[in-house]
């Protein structure tokens, strides 16, 4: 088995635990391949082929992701366009995509031997479409949040599925998320948590100015186009996994649709959703040392 190893080294301790996730690997038989970018942390270990980052994703069979959840959504495209699977190694808080613990990489034996299970899930098209400019093209694997910017008190959204309006309201901003990305921003504002292997867009408002503003979850076939509007020339921003890809005016539209591209999650450690639900949303978090993933 080739494995791709994509560590995060901005996190805390993240270099010793690679380091450990590495020695079980060799330990195991597995081929390892990382980016050349991390040669110089890494060039003691002789197991490790450094190569550019496309290459290593095309030829592995696997990505090892040490970080957390935002390290995954880091290299969730490229994994999913090259049909690759995700173990995510946790160290992060939360870590909701990942299926160890930073402490649990004894189990990755289990990964060369095929112990381990895979969860399919679904990922977002972003279509925006600036007045007079050629459309961009991103995909989302949590969510899509068009929301005011600084230069904007407040912004009126309209949001339509397949040429109907849903709502149209004074807010903060919208989120539009897949089951995975239930659990970040969105149950932050107050949406409801969702099977991550469900086929679905849950669409959440943010500070909406209304009695009645309630989560809406949508068909996976729903195409939903969202205009905003800020007065005194303002403007929204569209942040596509945590990502600010662009600064929205009055004419603007973004389109958000189901993609075409699925990731696979693998676990190993046999834990279920809602395991992690009640471990790490039902409990008190620990302060984290200098992480805000």
């Amino acid at each position: 088995m080739k494995i791709y190893i994509f560590p995060n080294l901005d996190k805390q301790n993240c270099e010793e635990y690679t380091a450990k996730a590495l020695k079980v690997l060799d330990s195991c038989g597995a081929e390892l391949c990382m980016d050349k970018k991390y040669k110089d942390s890494f060039s003691r270990f002789e197991c490790i082929t450094f190569d550019d980052e496309d290459l290593c994703v095309k030829d592995c069979d696997v990505i090892v992701v040490i970080g957390g959840d935002g390290t995954i959504l880091k290299c969730a495209k490229i994994a999913a366009e090259n049909k690759k699977p995700i173990l995510g190694i946790n160290c992060g808080r939360l870590g909701f995509m990942t299926s160890l613990e930073h402490n649990q990489t004894d189990l990755l034996c289990r990964l060369c031997k095929g112990e381990y299970t895979k969860s399919r899930r679904m990922m977002l098209s972003v279509k925006v479409m600036p007045e007079g400019r050629d459309a961009m093209q991103f995909t989302a694997l949590n969510d899509v949040v068009i929301s005011k910017c600084d230069d904007c008190k407040i912004a009126d959204f309209q949001v339509a599925k397949d040429g109907k309006t849903i709502s149209s309201l004074r807010a903060d901003g919208v989120i539009f998320s897949t089951p995975t990305g239930a659990t970040a921003y969105s149950m932050s504002a107050g949406g409801p948590i969702i099977e991550p292997e469900l086929e679905c867009i849950e669409y959440t408002q943010i500070c909406a100015h209304t009695l009645f503003a309630r989560s809406v979850v949508l068909s996976p076939e729903s195409v939903i186009e969202i205009k905003s509007r800020c007065n005194n020339n303002g403007h929204t921003f569209v942040n596509v996994d945590g990502n600010a890809v662009y600064k929205l005016c009055n004419e603007d539209k973004v389109e958000v649709a189901k993609s075409d591209c699925y990731i696979e999650i693998i676990d190993i450690a046999g834990g279920s959703f809602f395991t992690s639900v009640n471990e790490k949303l039902m409990q008190p978090l620990k302060k984290p040392a200098d992480d805000n993933e």
